[in-house]
């Protein structure tokens, strides 16, 4: 398979079952962590390798190591694999996502941008979804399909009704800042919003994580994924639920298991899986379970949910905005509460914005860190 982001944390689960089922690599796309990279050189033996500059290239215990944006675009292509495990950061993931479509590769994906900016412009049939709330929906929709064709072979006559559902639910944590009084919101320090209370994880999926960003990037998601507006999350505090489908005859099932990424990547990889990737959840030592609304009075950028949901096109506005608020965040140019503000004013701004090609995206872009300029 090929690799994007093999030293972060995906990509370092994806060699975990790499290795647990003896699968090759031939490609590893990294960034400057060139010492675990070298490590997985060895073990591995990849056929090609790309990092992202030639600083670290220099650095890397490879022969002909490539560097740079258009190498892995270029290496995509010389590439026998037919698998692209995407788990590259940030919008540097849509260009490899778009070349792997390009090339009908199947894409396992992790990276949020290449659905949140562009989700118009992706063939969603080739992906299967890593993040914990994505893989929840898309294994409870594929056990429901699995029964009702199992059902069809054993007992044609017996088999159920087919059970369509009325709406999708993914889980958050709440973030760092789910218990503090809302008064106190707008003094929170980086050090106070990156104690996560579940997990630790980068600075900015952690921000994201309190200010509510992140979810609603997952809503966009699966609302591409699973061609549905009819989705909606909130907040379970144990993070042991990822996902729930409200079917059409009134039940609800849920999707549980321990939060470890290692899961969904062996799905994405293998489709099916009969060994225990994971322990299950003792839901005796759980005790007990608490959900909360998610409100726009802690988190004010979730009043433009249902705004997003319906003009999917705005996920590169919030991407850019969320990107220029949270430089500014680490800059101490604003508050916390400053990063809500200036995504709530470029939709606002935006709002109407439509997308005829992918060029638009980049130009949307444009638009909107200028008009941030201007306005902050």
């Amino acid at each position: 398979m090929i690799i994007l982001g093999s030293t972060g944390s995906i990509g370092r689960n994806t060699l975990e079952i790499a290795r647990r089922y003896n699968l090759d690599i031939e490609v590893l796309v990294a960034g400057k962590n060139y010492k675990l990279l070298n490590k997985q050189i060895e073990e591995f033996k990849p056929k090609y390798v790309v990092v992202k500059d030639k600083e670290s290239a220099n650095k890397v215990n490879f022969k002909n190591c490539l560097y740079g944006e258009e190498a892995v675009l270029e290496v995509l292509e010389k590439a026998k694999s037919n698998l692209v495990v995407n788990a590259l950061v940030g919008e540097a993931g849509l260009k490899p996502t778009l070349k792997a479509q390009e090339l009908n590769k199947k894409i396992a994906l992790a990276n949020k941008e290449s659905l949140v900016i562009a989700g118009k412009f992706i063939d969603t049939s080739k992906i299967t979804p890593i993040d914990s709330e994505h893989f929840g929906l898309w294994y409870l929709l594929n056990r429901e399909e699995e029964s009702r064709e199992k059902g069809k072979h054993l007992n044609p006559s017996a088999h159920p009704p087919i059970h369509p559902f009325t709406k999708l639910y993914i889980t958050a944590s709440g973030g760092a800042l789910r218990d503090w009084p809302l008064e106190r919101l707008n003094t929170a320090t980086l050090e106070d919003v990156l104690a996560h209370p579940n997990w630790s994880m980068g600075v900015k999926i952690t921000i994201d994580s309190a200010t509510m960003v992140n979810k609603l990037f997952e809503l966009l998601e699966a609302k591409w994924l699973f061609n549905t507006e009819n989705i909606d999350a909130f907040i379970e505090t144990k993070s042991i639920i990822h996902a729930l489908i409200e079917w059409q005859d009134g039940s609800t099932t849920a999707h549980i298991s321990k939060a470890d990424m290692k899961l969904p990547i062996a799905y994405a990889i293998l489709q099916k899986i009969d060994k225990r990737i994971l322990e299950p959840v003792n839901l005796i030592e759980v005790g007990s379970l608490e959900f909360r609304d998610i409100r726009s009075s802690r988190y004010p950028v979730w009043e433009i949910k249902d705004t997003l949901l319906k003009n999917s096109e705005l996920g590169i506005v919030v991407n850019t905005a969320n990107e220029y608020a949270i430089n500014k965040f680490l800059e101490k140019e604003i508050n916390f509460l400053g990063i809500s503000k200036i995504i709530l004013a470029a939709v606002n701004r935006f709002e109407d914005i439509k997308l005829n090609s992918i060029k638009d995206v980049f130009e949307i872009k444009k638009e909107v860190i200028n008009f941030l300029d201007i306005t902050f």
